[in-house]
């Protein structure tokens, strides 16, 4: 492994003439029939001809292979919908950090690679710091270190990996907190491990973006720092000891493909980490939905799907990139569904896996809008009047099936909804068509 010398953030430098071939791309892109995306010349590219993305690529090979490789060894299993979740309708369009409001902080979070290729490790230390805040219902929301992930489960991490090692590696080792670069970022200083590499200007107009561009003074490209041991000098704390900061899941990693397949895992669980195939048409992308026009392959890039939507008949995925929030759609871009394998595989941690501290006790069982992970009732005296409107069997099938954002009206004591500090589902009518769907399913069951 190499140690990196992180420059100082400098001053962009005076940009060159466009590059004759990129001008003719963007308005090849342009004349696309049916454009549902806005091309733009960038910063970044604009002295370079079309396909400079290749070294900042950071997928290795054939990800989908990799996936069903690691299927063929039992290191991952297919996720397969309960017949509860499989049951309920999914909906038009669905965000993470609206469905799951008390993990909206780590949700929003766009962090930046700077100019390393660890995109496969950002995208992973994301989803599973997202899932870890659904799991446990936000009693545990913090960022997980893509410092640690980049450079201890990688020998180069800037040199790029596969999207099943992060999940691989938080199993089996943990992973410590980390957030953005000297503490930017929406959970400031104090954690573990920051990442150490500095913000860059990516792939778009620079914009508002105050960050220097790529191979800029600033933003060098940069070389894998040595694997961290030791907490940063500013952790404050209980993240100020390396070892007993690492938090870790249960269960093999999980994998999905195909559009009903990953929405299923999303709402059941949270966002979950992908890849999709880089050309250098992506290069020119400055909002809207995203679909490959023209020319060449540059690469593969893992990114996190935290929902999806429609827009004039077009359905997409909407993706958090890890290029800073001044890229694309505030750090997110939106990509039609099935266009360059974005969904041909994702990997997350088990929907019901419990996570854990350094080895300590797993948190309580959670609610999780849902579908997603079942509330328990919390500890403490109910308020008067606050109880179970249906009868114990459909409220303990309700609860183990995930379906407590659906229907809590219904079964207030045991969704843990009886509470000071409800759920945030608490206190909404139940939806007449998931109850319909429910009592069906229910009645197969006992029947």
């Amino acid at each position: 492994m190499k140690k990196g010398v992180v420059a100082a953030v400098g001053l962009v430098g005076v940009a060159a003439s466009p590059h004759p071939a990129r001008l003719a791309h963007i308005e090849e892109i342009k004349a696309t029939p049916g454009l549902l995306w806005k091309p733009a010349l960038v910063d970044r590219f604009e002295s370079e001809a079309p396909g400079a993305s290749k070294s900042l690529c950071g997928v290795k090979g054939d990800w989908k292979a990799a996936i069903e490789a690691a299927k063929k060894r039992g290191k991952i299993k297919q996720f397969v919908a309960e017949e509860g979740l499989a049951a309920i309708e999914i909906p038009e369009s669905f965000d993470s950090e609206t469905n799951w409001p008390q993990c909206a902080k780590v949700i929003g979070d766009i962090r930046d690679q700077s100019n390393c290729g660890c995109c496969w490790a950002f995208a992973g230390a994301e989803a599973a710091s997202d899932r870890l805040c659904i799991s446990t219902n936000a009693s545990i929301m913090v960022p997980l270190s893509a410092q640690d992930v980049c450079f201890c489960a990688n020998d180069d991490g800037c040199q790029g990996g596969q999207i099943d090692t992060p999940w691989d590696y938080i199993s089996q080792n943990g992973a410590v907190t980390g957030g953005q670069y000297k503490g930017t970022g929406p959970f400031g200083k104090g954690q573990c491990s920051d990442f150490s590499l500095p913000h860059c200007h990516h792939h778009g107009p620079q914009g508002a973006d105050p960050y220097p561009a790529e191979g800029q003074p600033g933003c060098p490209s940069e070389d894998s720092p040595q694997c961290p041991t030791t907490c940063d000098a500013d952790a404050a704390g209980d993240h100020k000891d390396f070892k007993s900061d690492k938090y870790t899941f249960s269960g093999e990693t999980v994998s999905a493909s195909g559009v009903k397949e990953i929405q299923q895992l999303i709402m059941s669980g949270g966002p979950v980490e992908t890849a999709f195939t880089v050309y250098s048409d992506f290069e020119n992308y400055a909002g809207g939905i995203y679909h490959h026009t023209s020319g060449e392959l540059a690469g593969g890039h893992a990114v996190r799907i935290v929902g999806w939507g429609a827009d004039g008949g077009v359905n997409y995925w909407k993706v958090a990139n890890s290029w800073n929030p001044h890229w694309g759609e505030k750090g997110y871009f939106r990509i039609k569904f099935g266009d360059s394998g974005i969904d041909d595989g994702v990997t997350a941690s088990p929907n019901d896996a419990k996570w854990s501290k350094a080895g300590g006790p797993s948190p309580g069982p959670s609610p999780g809008p849902s579908p997603g992970p079942s509330p328990g009732p919390s500890p403490g005296p109910s308020p008067p009047g606050c109880k179970d409107k249906e009868d114990s069997d459909y409220c303990a099938y309700t609860k183990k099936s995930n379906y407590c954002n659906l229907l809590s009206n219904d079964c207030l004591e045991t969704c843990g909804c009886c509470v000071a500090d409800p759920p945030s589902f608490c206190g909404k009518a139940s939806d007449e068509s998931a109850q319909r769907t429910v009592r069906a399913a229910f009645l197969q069951v006992v029947v």
